[in-house]
Order: C-alpha cells, then sequence, then structure tokens
C-alpha cells in the first residue's frame, strides 16, 4: 500500500470518527430536549450500532471489491 492509499484511508477514517460522534451527540440533544421520544443514551447507542453496521458493509464491500 503506498503512502497516499495510507493516508486517504487515515483521512476517511477520521473523517468517518467525528461523523460518528456528531450523530451520536446530535442524538443525545434531540432526545434530551424532547424526553417522550426515548432515553438519550438508548437512542444514542441504538443510532451508533446502525452507524457501525453501515461502515462494517461500507468496508466489506470495498475489501471485496478491491
Amino acid at each position: 500500500m503506498s503512502t497516499l492509499d495510507l493516508l486517504l484511508v487515515l483521512a476517511v477514517a477520521l473523517l468517518l470518527a467525528l461523523l460518528f460522534v456528531a450523530v451520536m451527540g446530535g442524538l443525545a440533544y434531540v432526545t434530551h430536549r424532547h424526553p417522550r421520544l426515548e432515553k438519550p443514551l438508548g437512542v444514542a447507542i441504538g443510532g451508533g450500532a446502525l452507524l457501525v453496521a453501515v461502515v462494517a458493509v461500507l468496508v466489506a464491500v470495498v475489501a471485496l471489491t478491491t
């Protein structure tokens, strides 16, 4: 793997981590402001699990196509 490819992979991983934090914070904030929706921690964990599943599928597809 060339240095440019490694740098690109690390940049994408960093962006995904930042997206993960932003989504979890947003979900927790919305459910905290509107408590009748769900408990904030449960919604944040559920959203995080969904985001991790989507990323895992994307990684698997990329791994199978290369």
